[in-house]
């Protein structure tokens, strides 16, 4: 047994040694010994390559606005692990972390033995979220996060209200296949019977695998531009507004406080299942409350503002979808001013078409790398980038505060990559600006 927070992490942590290990099994064992907690839970099942966080903070945000309590499970983490099992957009505390790895542990055990192998990471987090949102702090929604495809993904033993598929993309090629109909197959394996799909795919190939999936299951499918579409966009200093007509509703004048075309779509489906759940009674949500809601959605990471002056911004554009959206949001708002971009990634991504994207929008780019067992070398991403004006520097801590140091009024600092590289960089940066306001 722990008796620290800490020693719980480290044994949490130490479990990345196992790497990603596909199957149920090990889920549906630790869940039988648990009681089956997850049978308990009344929750919405979110997958997809991006947009999965965004959707699953809209949603929390709307129930949370109409009333109810909302536990989110969440990864990877931006500010401090704990974030990962939430309730009402609060990290449960150090004591209960803590305590649920001592419940876990003597099951962890126990597989280790066995011959299905000890649980992953992962496994611990997920298996510690059902415990906790079905036995300790009972929530009446819980929004569950897909961490990898989603057929064989921990998470995939709910039965939820709804599911959601966001979009498809070429990410994880190596664990989830390697064209879009393949990673489709993999994502639609969070389709249940008869339980509502709602999604924004747009590949053609992609979402007729997804069709193929949910006429099997006999799954009711709702999508984004023929089920629900933004009639009108436009885009506010620091939101959007538009405008959704789902098949019984109009939503005239939607605002949404985070940034970019694409986060309307991530709003969309969100306002889009929580009218389902309403005209199915399963909660009473008014428009009101979904406007509310919306408004003070904030996920971090997400083209977060953090700073006007100097302009700093914090993306976690990880992979090429990522990357291409904000190109698109850079271009349509700052292509008047000096934009530097900071960029940091797994060495597993398509580096080389990511990092293309950034040099067509980046007046200067800079690599660094950080402290993680997959992260690339800063010398590595600048032989890939083709810009006049490109730099490596070894240490992204000092780098960044020298940047900051220097950037001139009309531009504009861009840092992004990697969501492991945004959660180690944000304290720095964020503490280093607040540091540099008080001495302005």
């Amino acid at each position: 047994m722990f008796t620290t927070y800490k020693e719980a992490l480290e044994w949490i942590h130490g479990r990345l040694r196992l790497g990603i290990k596909p199957g149920l099994k090990r889920m549906e064992w630790m869940m039988d010994k648990l009681g089956s907690p997850e049978k308990k839970l009344k929750a919405v099942h979110i997958g997809g390559t991006n947009g999965k966080g965004s959707s699953v903070t809209y949603l929390r945000s709307i129930f949370q606005a109409g009333g109810y309590t909302v536990g989110t499970f969440t990864s990877p983490y931006i500010e401090q692990f704990n974030e990962r099992i939430s309730v009402n957009g609060r990290p449960i505390s150090d004591q209960e972390i803590l305590d649920l790895t001592n419940i876990i542990l003597p099951l962890a055990n126990q597989l280790e033995e066995s011959e299905l192998g000890g649980p992953t990471e992962f496994e611990v987090i997920t298996a510690m979220s059902f415990y906790y949102f079905a036995n300790v702090k009972k929530v009446d929604l819980v929004l569950y996060e897909v961490g990898l495809g989603g057929r064989f993904d921990s998470t995939n033993i709910i039965h939820p209200l709804a599911s959601i598929i966001t979009n498809i993309g070429l990410d994880h090629t190596n664990i989830l296949g390697t064209t879009y109909e393949e990673i489709a197959f993999e994502k639609a394996g969070i389709i249940k019977e008869k339980t509502p799909i709602f999604t924004a795919v747009k590949h053609p190939k992609a979402i007729n695998v997804i069709e193929q999936q949910a006429a099997k299951m006999e799954a009711p499918i709702y999508r984004f531009n023929k089920n629900f579409t933004i009639l009108d966009h436009t885009s506010l200093p620091k939101g959007e507004v538009f405008t959704l007509q789902t098949e019984t509703k109009m939503f005239e004048k939607l605002e949404i406080s985070m940034i970019g075309r694409h986060q309307t779509e991530n709003a969309a489906l969100a306002v889009s299942v929580a009218d389902y759940l309403n005209q199915a009674n399963y909660f009473d949500v008014s428009e009101q409350t979904i406007r509310e809601g919306l408004k003070m959605s904030y996920w971090p990471g997400r083209f977060e503002i953090l700073s006007d002056q100097p302009l700093v911004i914090m993306d976690g554009a990880h992979n090429e979808e990522g990357v291409q959206a904000l190109v698109e949001e850079l271009t349509s708002r700052y292509s008047d001013r000096f934009i530097h971009v900071v960029f940091a990634a797994l060495k597993d991504k398509k580096l080389d078409e990511m990092i293309a994207n950034l040099d067509k929008v980046a007046d200067q780019i800079s690599f660094v790398s950080f402290d993680f067992p997959r992260a690339a070398k800063a010398e590595e991403l600048l032989r890939m980038s083709h810009s006049k004006n490109k730099k490596a520097a070894p240490n992204w801590q000092s780098y960044l505060k020298e940047v900051i140091e220097n950037l001139q009024k009309d531009a504009v600092l861009v840092i992004t990559g990697s969501l492991y590289f945004i959660s180690e960089a944000k304290p720095t940066v964020c503490k280093y600006l607040k540091s540099k306001t008080i001495s302005l």
